[in-house]
């Protein structure tokens, strides 16, 4: 399986911080570093690091180029990048003693993607490869429509969430990766395994996946009547900006490696969360590594470090 990934690509500007700056409130920074990160870009990081043949699409600006670069040297085919006039995204973000962040987005060139030029792209992938997006740059709706025209395997994580995302075509998509936050924002709020089986019931196929992550509290699967919960590694926070990309590089990375154990059917649907289950474990594990370390990108552990 290749992955195509549109997503975001960001340099990140890191201020850590006694606390979460409050409303009205201005506070010194204890330490500022700048870091390559966005959600697509850490995404397509962590497949390539977790061993996965990843492409990545996308815009920046001519200050990011080293971004580009970045992917390129960890093994991510950048051909579909596109640099445009402009700045490139950024984002600011506040890391306090505790690990936890608090991050503003500017979206720049990420919101220049040429659905045009996308769905002529897509024409160098088929059936059995994968589209993966995230919400940091434009047109998602109509790349979901796209992929799902082209065969591919669309997931998708509607992170940053907002209230758009009910309105996208969800029916469309074969794996929606959420934390609650965001399942909450689909479906309402309540338990885990209750948000769980309504993120199905609006996804609205038997056959499609869905991974709840929980935090501390690990990560729930579901596909078809089945379903496999997944708990958390324990780790030395220190930083969770993209822990939760981590997650999902590792985890559609395994998933592609083991590849499409459904089948059709109950046992097919049986042998698919036990992959998914093994998927899972090593993403937890990678999603570990990354928290106790600082930064985005630069956070995200290499397969030999995460092992099988």
């Amino acid at each position: 399986m290749r992955i195509i990934n549109y997503g975001s690509l960001n340099i990140d500007l890191v201020y850590r911080v006694p606390h979460i700056v409050r409303p009205g409130e201005t506070i010194a920074s204890e330490g500022f570093d700048t870091f390559a990160g966005g959600k697509g870009a850490n995404q397509s990081m962590a497949l390539a690091r977790a061993g996965a043949s990843v492409v990545h699409g996308g815009c920046i600006g001519a200050d990011g180029r080293w971004l580009v670069e970045k992917l390129a040297a960890a093994g991510v085919d950048t051909s579909l990048v596109e640099v445009v006039d402009g700045p490139s995204g950024h984002a600011v973000i506040q890391v306090d003693g505790t690990g936890e962040n608090a991050i503003f987005l500017y979206a720049g060139a990420n919101h220049r993607l040429d659905i045009a030029r996308i769905c002529g792209a897509l024409g160098r992938f088929g059936r059995g490869d994968a589209l993966l997006l995230q919400n940091e740059v434009n047109e998602v709706p109509r790349l979901i429509e796209a992929g799902h025209a082209a065969g591919l395997m669309v997931c998708l994580n509607p992170a940053p969430f907002s209230p758009a995302v009910a309105r996208w075509p969800l029916e469309k998509v074969d794996l929606l990766v959420v934390n609650e936050t965001e399942a909450a924002g689909l479906v309402g709020e309540g338990a885990g395994r209750a948000m769980l089986g309504r993120l199905q019931q609006r996804l609205g196929r038997a056959e499609a996946e869905v991974v709840l992550t929980l935090g501390a509290a690990g990560a729930l699967y579901a596909r078809g009547g089945h379903t496999h919960h997944e708990p958390a590694v324990a780790a030395q926070v220190l930083d969770t900006t993209a822990a939760g990309d981590t997650f999902i590089g590792y985890f559609l990375a395994t998933r592609a490696a083991a590849g499409d154990e459904s089948g059709g059917g109950g046992d097919g649907a049986t042998a698919a969360v036990g992959a998914a289950g093994r998927a899972l474990r090593r993403a937890c594990q990678a999603a570990a590594l990354c928290v106790s370390r600082p930064g985005a990108m630069d956070s995200i552990p290499h397969q030999e470090e995460v092992g099988g």
